[in-house]
């Protein structure tokens, strides 16, 4: 208790200096907060998957080191599947998905432990070699350590949301070290609105987790790389073509890994997808070794013009001088890319598909570089063309554009490629758009009306919810009851619509008012005639965990000014439209004050 009250008295003289300090200065200062410990905990999070990564490689016999790392994803997994279930006992994965879920539905409340439990998990998953990558592990840490900083000081939803945001962009910023792209990806992937208001807090929090990132780790970009031979115009046709390839990709690894997720959770019992991912992980890696981990290491070869690279340590290796099987090998890694992704979140392990898009972006450009190269009298660059594939597959699987120009500028010092950058990104996001309305964060939270969006009536009916506008205050009658049973019913009820019931109380129809008014006062009628006699059935109700766009919708198609709530069929209450605008209202006012 005396800990408690010192707390509080601490909490006190904090929210007395902020009270002096006023909201906007209140907020710069928690920005540069979120930003230092955003940064800090990428920088804490590389050096957790280094120490991960060098263990494991440095334990290995020299002589059987090959084998060895076919099974060592199967065991990071274990490893991770044991830590969640054991220690945090949650499910973390999808961390930018989480990320959006807890703006739209948990009021950007977000559990404490996932400031360290994704980047425990990630650097086991990744150390041991999963193939997926950290950049959503680190986007959703920052994002819970700028909640939990807001929490702690009390901040209403909407200051709470700008916080997160900048928790997600000094994660990218300090990982990349690409501020720009840090705050460009909040725009574009958590759907904030960029105002004069949330633009300072977050470039503060980029700068400076940048800062911290560049103070801890160095300086280094994240892939070294020279622009040897200048974008020329006459390349802009085969950058095109590299747009729509990438588009097209794109669409594959969005159905790709979502559809083997999908097989993977059908198979029951933890250990038997763990297995199965075991297996079919440590079969891809066999043969395509490049699959092992992030494979930062294959697409830094791609952009030194090493496209051989990618059968090393591989049974394929025979074939690295036959152009038109390296072609082929390339087409093989991007779908296989994909598929190694899905296994080893599926199986249990905790990552992102931020570095496999990357990935499958680099070999993407390498092969149409290569197909030019080959079929026509030009000579392009491969490392240009990986650089850009990167950025397309990015702009294309993320739907963000901007995010993937930026970024890939700022972490190649590819500046001199802004032009060939943004042709590409932009004609392979057109692409996808046409294909797949939807991210590969967003696409299963947009199905169930969970998605926020810019669209600001959306995004408000989207964080209202039924259960907060139900009216409960109707009196039910049981549908065999008599008439004269339903009539004690109107002279205790304040309200004009009975809902009928059975004894389960299953919700079977309603009365109103208005349909009785002939025959409520004829007394002998209120022994023979029953409420099923003179009730309606609802052919459309409301569940009470419904997304508030589809209730909406509802309401429009059928006229209604009241719709009946359940819960599993269980009677539950009514909901109006009046109760509905009412609280919208309230919601607007809340949402987009200033």
């Amino acid at each position: 208790m005396q800990h408690r009250s010192t707390i509080d008295r601490h909490f006190i003289r904090l929210m007395l200096l902020f009270q002096k300090l006023g909201r906007q200065r209140m907020l710069l200062v928690l920005s540069l907060l979120v930003g230092f410990f955003s940064g800090l905990a990428a920088v804490v999070l590389k050096r957790m998957l280094h120490f991960t990564s060098n263990l494991v490689s440095g334990a290995l016999p020299a002589e059987s080191a090959n084998y060895l790392y076919i099974g060592l994803p199967a065991v990071g997994i274990l490893l991770t599947i044991w830590f969640l279930r054991y220690v945090v006992k949650d499910d973390i994965g999808h961390g930018v998905s989480k990320v959006l879920y807890s703006i739209s539905k948990q009021s950007s409340r977000i559990k404490r432990h996932n400031t360290y439990s994704s980047m425990v998990a990630s650097s086991i998953t990744i150390g041991f070699g999963g193939s997926v990558g950290a950049e959503a592990p680190i986007v959703y840490t920052g994002a819970a350590i700028a909640s939990a900083i807001g929490q702690f000081c009390r901040v209403n939803y909407k200051t709470l949301t700008l916080l997160v945001a900048c928790g997600a962009a000094g994660g990218i910023a300090a990982i990349f070290k690409a501020p720009l792209a840090g705050l460009v990806f909040t725009i574009e992937v958590l759907m904030l609105d960029l105002t004069t208001a949330s633009i300072i807090p977050l470039l503060i929090s980029a700068a400076t987790a940048v800062t911290v990132s560049a103070l801890f780790s160095g300086e280094d970009i994240v892939f070294s790389y020279t622009v040897l031979r200048p974008f020329e115009l006459h390349n802009i046709p085969y950058f095109i073509v590299l747009g729509v390839f990438c588009g097209l990709v794109s669409f594959y690894f969005i159905r790709a890994v979502m559809a083997v997720e999908v097989r993977m959770a059908s198979i029951g019992g933890v250990y038997r997808r763990w297995l199965l991912g075991a297996v079919v992980l440590g079969g891809l890696i066999f043969i395509f070794p490049p699959l092992y981990g992030e494979g930062y290491d294959l697409l830094q070869a791609l952009l030194d013009g090493r496209s051989s690279a990618i059968f090393n340590n591989s049974p394929l290796y025979i074939f690295r001088d036959n152009y038109w099987l390296v072609l082929v090998a390339l087409v093989l890694l991007i779908m296989l890319k994909a598929v190694a992704t899905a296994v080893t979140t599926g199986a249990g392990g905790v990552g992102g598909t931020f570095a496999p898009s990357l990935f499958v972006g680099g070999v993407a450009g390498c092969f149409v570089a290569k197909l030019v190269n080959q079929l026509s009298f030009v000579d392009v660059s491969e490392g240009n063309f990986a650089v850009v594939g990167m950025a397309g597959t990015m702009a294309a699987v993320m739907h963000a554009p901007l995010t993937a120009i930026f970024l890939i500028a700022e972490i190649t010092g590819g500046y001199a490629l802004f032009v060939p950058l943004i042709i590409t990104s932009t004609i392979s996001y057109l692409v996808i758009m046409q294909l797949e309305p939807h991210s590969i964060y967003t696409k299963k939270l947009a199905q169930r009306g969970e998605l926020i969006t810019h669209h600001k009536d959306k995004a408000v009916l989207t964080l209202m919810h039924v259960g907060s506008v139900v009216e409960d205050d109707f009196v039910p009658v049981q549908v065999d009851d008599t008439l004269g049973e339903l009539v004690r019913a109107v002279s205790t009820s304040k309200r004009n619509i009975f809902p009928v019931i059975t004894a389960d109380n299953d919700f079977v129809g309603y009365v109103l008012l208005d349909d009785i008014r002939e025959v409520m006062f004829d007394h002998t009628a209120y022994g023979s005639v029953l409420v099923r006699e003179v009730m309606q059935v609802q052919p459309v109700t409301i569940s009470i965990v419904e997304p508030m766009d589809s209730v909406m919708r509802k309401f429009e198609d059928t006229g209604a000014w009241n719709l009946p709530v359940v819960s599993e069929g269980k009677y539950v209450g009514f909901v109006s439209k009046s109760k509905i605008f009412s609280a919208y209202r309230q919601m607007l006012i809340q949402f987009s004050d200033e």
